[in-house]
């Protein structure tokens, strides 16, 4: 007799408007275009999805200077520092920003509280490309990195009258609150901004989350090892009550043993997710339990950004 499993499935999860946007910018790329399309950086951290834009002619860099100057190149949906699009201008090349609108948001912010006078913190995780992009926008030594509590008591501004914050978009949610108001009580008057930073996207796959992981024995989040809202989700289900949580790429890096003792399994994928991963999981978990799948719906989306003006079409 076939076990019995119980899927508890995220919704929202998986593509938000902003991943959606971004490779949408690159299959449009390549209508356009044609082949070859440059990428610069992973369009979103996704191995499954780079894979496939791959399979239809985009050539993926790290750098400007990897692309030819006779081919169109797009910036990935986590932003790019100033100098880059500067540099592809210079080359006279052709280029298209696939940067989120929601990451231009902070963009846009920073430099508001720069023009300003003010002297910034950035609420993120180094190394990551957003992290990197976003710092790029102003000039070296206006902002400082904050990735945890202890960094705001070691932090010593110029003036601590004269502060203002921003965060990387894809943050966990608790955690930022707990930054947010350790800066608040050392620096009363710093400036936050008009509407929280974090993506309501990231908000809401952490919230279904928290809605289901105390019901899950087991919660597998789909995802990339480089996909920093991928990876929050998994320490959102543990810290909400999961006594375990995995962060799988498909379902072919699940490891069947730790379903023992599982009744519920919870499930949910990260925004650079497809959804045809969780199908796969689910698939793969049919064939070898009897499975009950229970869609949690915690919120409803329906953003939608629009395509640059040199790719819509007339």
């Amino acid at each position: 007799m076939t076990k019995p499993l119980t899927i508890l499935l995220a919704a929202p999860r998986g593509f938000c408007a902003g991943v959606d946007r971004a490779i949408q910018i690159v299959e449009e790329a390549l209508s356009k275009w044609a082949a070859p399309v440059y990428v610069r950086h992973e369009i979103v951290h996704n191995q499954h999805v780079v894979s496939r834009l791959e399979d239809l002619g985009a050539i993926f860099v790290e750098e400007l200077d990897e692309c030819p100057t006779d081919r169109p190149v797009v910036f990935s949906a986590h932003g790019v520092p100033k100098a880059v699009p500067a540099a592809a201008q210079a080359r006279d090349m052709v280029f298209v920003d696939a940067t989120c609108p929601l990451v231009s948001k902070v963009h846009v912010e920073a430099e508001r509280h720069h023009k300003s006078g003010r002297e910034i913190i950035l609420i993120g995780h180094a190394g990551h490309p957003e992290v990197i992009g976003t710092m790029g926008q102003l000039p070296d030594d206006v902002m400082t990195l904050i990735e945890t509590v202890e960094d705001v008591a070691k932090f010593e501004p110029k003036d601590p009258t004269n502060l203002a914050f921003v965060t990387q978009t894809t943050l966990s949610v608790d955690d930022t609150a707990e930054i947010v108001a350790a800066l608040q009580v050392r620096f009363p008057e710093i400036s936050a901004p008009h509407k929280e930073d974090i993506c309501y996207a990231t908000t809401n796959r952490q919230e279904a989350v928290k809605v289901m992981a105390e019901r899950a024995d087991l919660f597998l989040v789909i995802g990339a090892e480089t996909s920093s809202n991928s990876k929050r989700l998994v320490e959102v289900a543990l810290r909400a009550g999961s006594p375990k949580s995995e962060l799988v790429a498909s379902a072919e890096n699940v490891d069947w043993d730790w379903f023992e003792g599982v009744e519920t399994l919870g499930l949910t994928a990260g925004a650079s997710a497809p959804e045809d991963l969780v199908q796969g999981l689910i698939a793969a978990c049919r064939a070898r339990f009897d499975i009950t799948v229970e869609e949690i719906t915690t919120a409803e989306e329906s953003v939608v950004f629009r395509l640059p003006r040199v790719l819509e079409r007339t």
